[in-house]
């Protein structure tokens, strides 16, 4: 028997007994399915989380304190208060960085009118928009003649603007942030994104302004120090040279043998995100896999059930001239047959499934599930596999059974 002859009776037989077959590939259906959508939704997830990193800016690389040590407690990365404007000040003459620009970051209430609003507080200078690639839409950016007079003006995020001015111009109006009374002098540009990566949701004052005026500016209050310094460098793949000038310069000037600050690339940041977003992927996918286990567990049921049922008939082929390869190969077909039905149609049902998610929007943020034809031929592979797994044993012992024992069978 060849093998389109052992397809043609599988179908025959599979079509004889429709919702058993369909209820046999539920469980792979559902498998590669859940596989499909999880994978896709997970890779748009990490490409949204990209592309909302790539957002702040190219080519950065930010220098942070290191931990505060009180009492022998050791606090968190960013806690100690070793980084100055000073500091800043003397990067600047490093060879291949092309911008700085040092920030401080706090929380802030916002009130304008009736409404009212927290928002990420950004203490920055006028390098800043350059360093980070953020710019205004409508106004001035913050200037080096706001940052020498410790002015009280104020640029907004798009999404702290529409919350606070939904019906009118935000340029020229007077807000309070921290009850301390500030002029809107620009509205940033949107960028998107939720969370702590939105630039959307933040007001970005003198960073001077900031230590002086503004009470949740915390311990950088009345003092030079600062949260970060941006570093915007002409070639990445100098980023190593130019942290190791960067350290020696700051080492120098704080007078340590050991590092009281750190130096991150964003290319750090980018693959921490993308280990993690993987990390979650996979962790989805095997979990959404398990079902294709309990789907393969399924046909190897059926299969068997099915080989109890065509005993009689098992014998009747064995005594006219059938072989054992050929009952081997007839099970294994039909096996396998109902696997790769399961997992077209499981391709289908998460190819749709992804696109369905793609609609929905996240926040500010749409995440776009991107399907790759890598996982498609992964779960067609597997499914192919789960069916050739699952359908030997039962292959194996309607190939086994003895003519004469079979033909006795009621």
């Amino acid at each position: 028997m060849n093998l389109f002859e052992s397809f043609r009776i599988a179908l025959q037989n599979l079509s004889a007994n429709k919702l058993r077959s369909g209820l046999t590939m539920l469980g792979v259906i559902i498998g590669v399915g859940a596989v499909i959508a999880l994978v896709s939704i997970g890779r748009g997830a990490q490409e949204a989380i990209t592309n909302q990193i790539q957002s702040v800016g190219t080519n950065l690389l930010y220098v942070r304190p290191g931990a505060a040590n009180q009492n022998g407690v050791r606090g968190q990365e960013g806690s100690a208060g070793t980084l100055t404007l000073e500091d800043a000040a003397a990067l600047q003459d490093v060879n291949g960085i092309v911008g700085v620009a040092p920030e401080i970051d706090s929380f802030a209430q916002l009130v304008a009118g009736g409404n009212n609003t927290n928002a990420r507080l950004v203490g920055a200078t006028s390098e800043f928009q350059d360093v980070r690639d953020f710019f205004p839409s409508s106004g001035e950016f913050i200037n080096s003649g706001n940052v020498t007079a410790r002015s009280t003006v104020a640029c907004l995020g798009s999404a702290v603007a529409a919350e606070l001015f939904p019906d009118e111009d935000p340029i020229g109006q007077s807000i309070r942030i921290n009850n301390v009374p500030f002029r809107v002098q620009c509205v940033m540009e949107s960028k998107g994104g939720t969370g702590f990566l939105s630039q959307d949701g933040q007001v970005i004052v003198p960073l001077t302004t900031a230590q002086t005026r503004l009470a949740n500016a915390g311990r950088f209050r009345g003092s030079s120090n600062i949260n970060v310094i941006n570093l915007k460098i002409a070639d990445l793949s100098q980023s190593d040279a130019i942290t190791q000038q960067v350290g020696d310069i700051l080492r120098e000037r704080h007078r340590v043998a050991q590092d009281d600050f750190t130096v991150q690339s964003q290319q750090d940041v980018l693959s921490a995100a993308t280990a993690v977003t993987d990390t979650l992927t996979m962790f989805l996918g095997g979990v959404a896999a398990i079902s294709l286990l309990v789907g393969g567990i399924g046909i190897m049921n059926i299969m068997l059930v099915s080989v109890t049922e065509r005993t009689r008939e098992i014998g009747i082929r064995k005594a006219v001239g059938a072989k054992r390869r050929d009952i081997l190969m007839q099970f294994l077909t039909e096996a396998t047959v109902l696997s790769v039905l399961g997992g077209v149609i499981g391709i289908l049902l998460g190819w749709g499934i992804a696109l369905a998610m793609g609609s929905f929007q996240f926040g500010a943020t749409q995440v776009k599930p991107t399907v790759d034809l890598s996982a498609v031929a992964l779960a067609v592979i597997f499914s192919i596999a789960v069916g050739l797994f699952f359908g030997i044993y039962p292959a194996a012992r309607a190939g086994s059974l003895r003519p004469i024992e079979a033909l006795r069978y009621e």
